[in-house]
């Protein structure tokens, strides 16, 4: 049987053998882009190419990509959801196209991985008439050919009324399923921007585990798209192919392939089982739970839904906290999400009775022990990883049981006010307000993240037949404790619901200027403080900058003044900001900033102003420093244990 490790393997040496340049993951949390704290699929570090920049790796390339999904936080349980993930992706950037992706696709789920393709189905694009984009015909009889060259006539059904399988192998779905776009269906993207339709690929798991006798899907009908369970999607071809103009949908000059398949669940698919965490990467940390827990995986519903929230959250933990940017658990963005995993892995850790103090530490040893030699930064940063569990392991133990007490004494409350309606959505109540004020406690006090408090009422309140983490409900309750966290100065933009909507950085004129000015603070900072002065992170709007380094203590008044003044000197020379691509070794040579390590491929973009700033990158900047007007901080802050924030703006 194929594991998990020889499946990449293969995968990147099939397309390596196809022309691809292999380039590394990049980072899980994604450089310059304020719409989203993580990187969220293969595509994402990609998509400035696929919108027509130049590639230093040229027009094929290849990885494996670390993605991160922090909506899927709460599906986690059932078996196939998790919020780490591997991507596998192959591009072609204006080289080949349709013919060679399928052929190629197909080719290394049979050959390679060997999967039986009377189990495999293909979705395409049903056309759009009103919008004059066709239906997707080419790629349909593509993957008749490819079918029938292993014995199999492909049926092709069009799925727009849903009326099931039909005995189809290819079937045709509308925009919503099968078009890609920034911005998504066709008649929600702007005129210039370019986006076509997609095909999807899936296994069958067999027609006898479709249904459970308490499933909601049991009298509903089947097919590839369904949430029924027999389908898994395991791949998805994106062909990019059209432009919106003024006057409608025109064909590209240069088509894109991107493709991106989920590692874990090919793994799956060969193992023909489709619970994920049967899968050979869970399989040292489910021991691990095992025999810290007394019991086993499969020992009841309730037991398996718990081993799987803690090894989920855990492995996810631990790749946030291993990528080189220093992130640990606190009450904001990235460092939130952290928190949140090892909390709810605590909880859950808890209900399988788990009583190993710094239990998560040895889950943790095993997580980069099975992939240290994929993403040596989990080895590189063993120490901060674990240290940061212990830390937070012991934070938490100290406050559970009293958060637990106070919270059980408010539940009936909030539920009984969440059942009068709309009004509680209204901060302006006395009453609302002081809901809002006892959910910031327990998230303050008794550090538990808001989500966790809406699951606790939960179980506390179970079977009174309101769910507290659906739909307006959730919102309504959410509103409040944002609006208590606005009076305390405190409110964490990750609590909102919308914080985790993907997309590409702001490429704006302002943003762009900002974007610059980060490179001549991190060569300022560097200066004044020492070369051993890191980027940790970025977040970057129209209206200000927010870079994270790495630092230990707070920057004194004249540390900052020394900072603007060397930064706005550069401004007042209007040095011109030239662009070479080179090796990394040669960059290393130059004393470009980056970190080495994990982040770049074979070449890279380095970007010189004069003699001061020497910075790999590839995002926007401005072609004279002259543009930038007069660099100002604004607030310089603790962003987690030894790293410090400079929020700055350009007058």
């Amino acid at each position: 049987m194929l594991t998990t490790k020889k499946i990449r393997e293969k995968y990147l040496k099939f397309f390596k053998d196809k022309g691809h340049k292999i380039i590394p993951s990049a980072s899980i949390m994604p450089d310059n882009d304020p719409t989203t704290l993580f990187t969220g699929s293969g595509m994402q570090p990609i998509l400035p190419y696929l919108l027509g920049e130049k590639h230093p790796e040229g027009t094929r390339i290849t990885n494996s990509q670390k993605s991160f999904r922090a909506l899927d936080i709460e599906d986690v349980g059932d078996n196939r959801h998790t919020t780490f993930f591997e991507m596998l992706g192959n591009w072609s950037l204006g080289d080949y196209f349709k013919k060679e992706q399928i052929e190629w696709v197909f080719e290394f789920l049979i050959k390679e991985l060997k999967l039986d393709p009377n189990r495999i189905y293909v979705t395409t694009f049903r056309g759009d008439k009103k919008l004059g984009i066709p239906r997707d015909e080419e790629a349909v009889k593509l993957w008749q050919e490819r079918f029938e060259s292993v014995g199999i006539k492909a049926k092709v059904v069009d799925m727009a009324e849903k009326d099931g399988m039909q005995e189809g192998r290819i079937f045709y779905y509308d925009e919503k399923e099968n078009w890609w776009s920034r911005s998504g269906t066709p008649d929600k993207m702007p005129v210039g921007e370019p986006g076509g339709p997609d095909s999807e690929i899936f296994w069958d798991f067999g027609a006898n585990r479709q249904i459970h006798e308490n499933s909601p899907y049991k009298d509903q009908v089947c097919h590839p798209t369904c949430d029924c369970g027999r389908f898994l999607e395991i791949g998805n071809n994106v062909f990019m192919e059209y432009i919106k103009t003024e006057t409608g949908f025109e064909p590209l000059e240069n088509k894109n392939i991107d493709f991106g398949g989920g590692l874990e669940r090919m793994a799956v698919a060969i193992l023909d089982n489709p619970d994920i965490f049967m899968g050979d990467l869970f399989s040292g940390v489910k021991s691990k739970l095992e025999e810290l827990s007394g019991k086993q995986y499969n020992e009841s519903e309730k037991i398996t839904y718990s081993f799987r929230v803690v090894m989920d959250h855990l492995r996810g933990a631990v790749f946030i906290m291993g990528d080189d940017k220093g992130i640990s658990p606190s009450n904001t963005d990235q460092g939130y999400i952290v928190r949140r995993l090892i909390r709810r892995a605590i909880r859950y850790a808890k209900t399988i009775g788990i009583k190993e103090p710094h239990f998560t530490f040895l889950v943790a040893e095993k997580v980069i022990e099975e992939y240290k030699d994929v993403y040596p930064e989990l080895e590189r940063n063993k120490v901060f990883i674990q240290d940061s569990l212990v830390k937070e392991e012991y934070k938490f133990s100290q406050t559970l049981e009293k958060g637990l007490k106070e919270l059980e004494k408010w539940s009936g409350t909030i539920i009984d006010k969440v059942e009068e309606g709309e009004e509680f959505s209204e901060y302006k109540s006395p009453y609302n307000r002081k809901i809002g004020k006892i959910l910031f406690t327990l998230f303050t006090t008794y550090g538990f993240p808001i989500e966790m408090s809406l699951e606790e009422i939960n179980k506390i309140r179970k079977g009174a037949g309101l769910d507290l983490m659906e739909g307006d409900n959730k919102e309504r309750i959410i509103t409040l404790f944002n609006e208590a966290m606005k009076k305390h100065q405190e409110l964490s933009r990750t609590a909102t619901i919308g914080k985790f909507k993907s997309g590409l950085a702001d490429t704006s004129k302002e943003t762009t200027q900002l974007h610059t000015a980060a490179h001549l603070l991190l060569a300022a900072l560097q200066k004044v403080l020492g070369e051993k002065v890191q980027q940790k992170g970025s977040n970057i709007t129209a209206e200000r900058l927010r870079f994270d380094f790495s630092w230990d203590e707070k920057l004194t008044d004249v540390q900052k003044e020394e900072v603007e003044r060397l930064v706005n000197e550069v401004i007042s020379k209007k040095i011109n900001i030239n662009c070479d691509e080179m090796t990394v070794d040669e960059a290393k040579e130059k004393g470009a900033s980056g970190v080495f390590d994990s982040k770049y491929g074979e070449k890279v973009k380095v970007y010189e102003i004069g003699d001061f700033s020497h910075e790999i990158c590839s995002g926007p900047h401005v072609e004279n420093t002259g543009e930038l007007g007069k660099f100002k901080i604004i607030k310089e802050q603790s962003s987690s244990a030894g790293v410090r924030r400079i929020k700055a703006i350009l007058e």
